[in-house]
């Protein structure tokens, strides 16, 4: 049977949320259960997965919508089972390609499929249309959210954004930075209660990871947790997370995997 590349955007309202930790270190969670995990990194602004992983990617997307690089070019190997497409300043140009430029990228990522169990998708915090469109690509999206006021209600704002503009129904939500369960669920409670009650929207708990003195430390030094402390706490949440993601592969099944993500993407759908 061919393999359907499960793709998740981790999005957020506003930054400082830890999203970009989130993605490197579940995607060593995954990667050490076997999966195959590709990384986008679409945070065109300030784009660093590469560097999380101790490594510098010269080649982006930008390059492929050039015409100077072929996909599977740039895609960078940053440790076993973990792969990273660099987002550069290109994606926003992707609607804009000609039909025979989105033929070409089309045939280049087919070449691709059935390479990966996983995309994850970093996007830029916020709601301009680069991390609107990579959210609506994708076939699940996880909105990261901390108990900051402000994360919570921007957090509100991108899923009424993607609600109106582009007829999502389905969030998750995961809380990031709490301390504790009691008060991770309480802050998605104020998310979903706000959502529920002007929105038609569905909203999934996905857990939560709490920011215990070793992620501190790692999120200081720009390193993984899950590689520096396995055992502790925030590790052990995000390998729950992780898990979850495993059990919820026929989320939105309907979006299909890696080509109809790029299919949406560059206008060819």
């Amino acid at each position: 049977m061919k393999k359907l590349t499960h793709t998740v955007s981790i999005t957020s309202g506003k930054g400082g949320v830890g999203k970009t930790t989130l993605i490197c270190n579940t995607a060593i969670e995954l990667a050490r259960q076997g999966q195959k995990v590709l990384i986008l990194d679409g945070d065109l602004g300030m784009a660093n997965v590469d560097l999380m992983f101790g490594r510098r990617a010269n080649l982006t997307l930008e390059h492929v919508l050039r015409g100077q690089q072929d996909l599977k070019d740039i895609v960078c190997p940053m440790t076993e089972n973990i792969d990273l497409i660099a987002g550069g300043h290109g994606i926003y140009g992707m609607n804009a390609l000609s039909s025979f430029d989105r033929q070409r990228l089309m045939d280049q990522v087919s070449l691709l499929n059935n390479q990966y169990d996983y995309m994850l998708i970093d996007t830029a915090p916020g709601i301009d249309e680069n991390v609107l469109y990579l959210n609506s690509a994708a076939r699940e999206i996880i909105v990261a959210v901390t108990p900051d006021p402000a994360s919570i209600k921007d957090s509100y704002a991108l899923i009424k954004v993607l609600h109106q503009r582009y007829r999502e129904t389905r969030f998750s939500v995961l809380a990031n930075m709490v301390n504790d369960e009691k008060e991770a669920k309480k802050v998605f409670e104020r998310l979903s209660d706000v959502a529920n009650h002007f929105l038609c929207v569905s909203l999934d708990y996905r857990g939560y990871v709490p920011l215990d003195l070793n992620l501190r430390q790692s999120t200081r030094n720009q390193s993984l947790i899950s590689v520096t402390s396995p055992y502790s706490a925030s590790a052990a949440s995000i390998r729950d997370f992780a898990s979850t993601l495993k059990t919820s592969r026929g989320v939105n099944q309907v979006k299909g995997g890696l080509q109809f993500f790029w299919q949406q993407l560059s206008g060819v759908a």
